[in-house]
């Protein structure tokens, strides 16, 4: 899954930006991954459960002591 996320972000990118800074790029790549990874969209992956609950979960069970 990853290499093809990549692969859709770099060929997207390539011809669509031109950045001037890394933060620049970063921001981007957080718009891009929030977009392309919706939040409430559901996964089959994830038993078809959005992966905001996936991460609310996660967070729960490792709660500092």
């Amino acid at each position: 899954m990853a290499e093809s996320f990549f692969s859709a972000l770099k060929s997207e990118w390539l011809n669509r930006y031109v950045f001037t800074s890394q933060a620049q790029a970063k921001r981007q790549g957080i718009h891009s991954i929030e977009r392309f990874c919706n939040r409430r969209r559901l996964h089959s992956a994830l038993d078809y459960r959005p992966p905001q609950e996936i991460h609310n979960e996660h967070d729960s069970s490792h709660v500092a002591a």
